[in-house]
């Protein structure tokens, strides 16, 4: 019996030191119906890990001078109506700009909620959340404090836009996955799912069964989360982040350093969490949705990569945090 098996865990695991594979399991049924087995190429949805590509394409435009820190969401060509327009990138990118969030998670627990008046098959773009937050005041004044926040990452993807004329998702697929090899990752629209792409799965206590989640999230993903991608292209990800081949070595340090601290809690970089540990901070992007469940984390002190990924909502966190007592 794998570890996987022993926890009851469905989806995929990878372990690696000093970018040597050390362990990579699948367990679990990327099609439940059909009895398709999950494997170590099967494409996972991400939910809010999506936030660390869509971060590195900024950094990447401020870097080439099409944008900087100091632009506000003014640059997108929207009556944002309540909403402060002097909200920064840098505030944007690091939860600290109190645009109201249209998930917002200090107040609503699962996020198919927001689905119950509002069609998810509406949502294929970025641009199609705004009706859900535009005429919503402020949460807090810009800047005071930190609270994690979703609409702030899809404004980031909708300046992806308006900087580059082009669809966001497209500019990380030319910018971000093809420089780092990452050939199986991209934003997919649930109703077109190309090959081998997993079906992400809610457990239904009533009936004792599952069903899936394509009525439960958006019907692809935007700025704030929702790529699908493999175990091993999200190592393709770090690979390229730590060579310096998506950034600069400067520019991919403050990324990767504490922006802003988090009372209580893991703190934050640039679009990318920071955990503390004895000897430094550890980088890591997570996300969940219903049926998703997504963590990396990659210590850079011991050169140990950790990611996991269920296609069933199961806990990766504790897993993720029993796998670092493995020697």
């Amino acid at each position: 019996m794998n570890i996987l098996e022993k926890h009851g865990f469905r989806g995929c695991i990878s372990v690696r030191r000093n970018r040597q594979l050390q362990l990579c399991l699948a367990n679990g049924y990327a099609d439940y119906s059909h009895r398709v087995k999950n494997t170590a190429e099967t494409r996972f949805a991400t939910a809010s890990a999506g936030k660390a590509f869509v971060a590195v394409g900024i950094l990447q435009l401020i870097e080439r001078g099409k944008l900087s820190f100091s632009d506000t969401i003014a640059r997108v060509p929207v009556d944002w109506k309540q909403i402060d327009t002097g909200i920064t990138v840098r505030e944007l990118l690091t939860h600290t700009s109190g645009i109201p969030d249209y998930f917002d998670e200090s107040v609503m627990t699962e996020y198919d909620e927001l689905w119950r008046d509002f069609p998810n098959y509406k949502i294929r773009k970025s641009a199609d959340l705004l009706p859900l937050f535009i005429d919503k005041p402020m949460m807090y004044p810009r800047g005071t404090r930190f609270q994690y926040n979703n609409t702030g990452f899809v404004v980031l993807g909708l300046m992806i836009e308006a900087v580059t004329g082009k669809p966001f998702d497209v500019y990380l697929r030319e910018n971000v996955f093809e420089p780092a090899g990452m050939a199986h990752t991209g934003y997919y629209e649930l109703d077109r799912l190309p090959e081998n792409c997993a079906n992400h799965y809610i457990f239904d206590a009533a009936r004792g069964d599952y069903y899936t989640n394509i009525f439960s999230v958006d019907a692809k993903g935007t700025g704030a989360g929702g790529a699908f991608t493999t175990v091993p292209d999200v190592e393709r990800f770090w690979d390229a982040l730590l060579g310096y081949r998506l950034l600069s070595g400067q520019m991919t340090e403050e990324m990767l350093s504490v922006q802003v601290e988090n009372e209580g809690e893991d703190s934050y970089g640039l679009g990318i969490w920071m955990q503390k540990k004895p000897d430094g901070y550890v980088p890591y992007f997570t996300g969940s949705d219903p049926g998703v469940s997504f963590i990396s984390l990659y210590n850079r002190k011991t050169h140990e990569n950790r990611t996991l990924v269920s296609n069933y909502g199961d806990n990766v966190w504790a897993l993720a945090e029993q796998l670092e007592e493995i020697p």
